[in-house]
């Protein structure tokens, strides 16, 4: 397998006909008084534009990005983007980390260096990691698959590229669909994963499985509700991808709107969007899709997962599980339904954090993760 260094140059004419869209976006109406009630706030959202055309620096957050290394890796032919930091420490051990969705390696960021130099962070320099963080299929950097079900093969791609680099055993961690692929990862691969670390789980309760607790139960009800007041978009990205890609892929703003409405809702800001996020964090996850116009591709897995006439039934983990619950995320499941099908070994309720937990609290997670492994080593 090949490795070719990689570094992240957006053209200036993408740049230019981004800047062109934004002045001529069409702004709808709203509500007197909707808030976010509806949907994205539109004062927000235009004062968000508006520091995207007039104050924003793509260049600088790409200068920042391009100062780790960075790769491209042929495999199973698709083109996969990653980078690769070897750890400081005297053992580093290998950690395999994959993002979700609305996210992009970008989310990682932060995370990087609490967990490959440990000990200019306040840690111990034994527990260092070195670090293997790609853009998934259809994400980013990464290629964007012409084929259905590529999502399904994910785990497959990520095994292989961990041979490639040489690592024997290594770790991995994740969180939302991320966090699916890590656990597929542990299930396919126990010869390989030493472990798992995921801020999600999944699973369910089938006929015949002992009965759900009472806290399973206040889960499961809590989670049909969920689906109920904000599941939307994932039936829409999951049964009509490509109609919702068409307006998503042709207007600045309107791509800005989908992404920014979940940081907001699925992040531990309390309704302040800026508490938990800056904008030029906002807008460098944004741009990324915007640039490499992958907002359609990276909806493929929730089509991919209810379409997939050979998908796997989900099946239990028998590799070490560590599981990092945060109290703002999308669902909270309690311990008892997690041991259903993962080998729970470590189990952390965080004080704080929601569904973004490396960009919002890289500290906690990489404290978690650290003293998981830490015995896994």
């Amino acid at each position: 397998m090949e490795f070719t260094p990689y570094a992240i140059d957006i053209p200036q004419a993408t740049l230019i006909d981004l800047r062109d869209r934004l002045v001529r976006t069409r702004w709808p109406d709203e509500v007197h008084g909707a808030g976010w009630d509806y949907g994205t706030n539109l004062a927000y959202l235009r004062e968000l534009c508006a520091y995207w055309l007039e104050g924003f620096d793509w260049r600088a957050q790409e200068r920042k990005l391009n100062e780790l290394p960075q790769f491209r890796a042929e495999i199973d032919g698709l083109g996969i983007h990653f980078i690769h930091v070897r750890g400081r420490g005297p053992d580093p051990f290998p950690l395999f980390i994959t993002h979700g969705w609305p996210s992009s390696f970008f989310e990682i960021v932060k995370l990087i260096p609490l967990l490959a130099d440990p000990a200019a962070h306040g840690g111990d320099a034994a527990d260092a990691f070195d670090l293997v963080v790609p853009s998934m299929p259809g994400y980013g950097f990464s290629d964007r698959p012409a084929h259905p079900f590529v999502s399904a093969r994910v785990p497959d791609l990520w095994a292989k590229l961990m041979r490639g680099l040489g690592y024997a055993r290594f770790g991995a961690q994740g969180g939302d669909i991320g966090g699916g692929v890590t656990a597929r990862l542990g299930q396919r691969y126990p010869d390989l994963v030493a472990g798992i670390h995921v801020t999600n789980v999944y699973g369910s309760i089938e006929a015949g499985d002992p009965p759900p607790t009472e806290a399973e139960r206040a889960y499961l009800v809590g989670e049909k509700r969920w689906e109920r007041e904000e599941g939307a978009y994932a039936k829409m990205q999951g049964t009509r991808p490509q109609t919702l890609a068409y307006g998503l892929n042709d207007s600045p703003a309107a791509l800005a709107a989908w992404i920014v409405e979940k940081y907001r809702a699925w992040s531990d800001c309390a309704g302040e969007l800026e508490r938990v996020f800056s904008k030029d964090e906002l807008l460098t996850t944004i741009t990324i899709y915007w640039a490499t116009q992958t907002i359609g591709a990276s909806f493929r897995p929730y089509w991919d997962s209810r379409n997939n006439p050979d998908r796997a039934p989900w099946q239990p983990i028998t590799v070490p599980c560590s599981i990092a619950i945060f109290p703002k995320d999308i669902a909270t499941p309690p311990r008892e339904f997690a041991e259903r099908s993962y080998n729970v070994r470590h189990w952390t309720e965080m004080p704080r954090g929601g569904h973004f937990a490396a960009f919002e609290q890289p500290d906690l997670l990489a404290r978690d993760v650290r003293e998981f492994f830490r015995a896994l080593r």
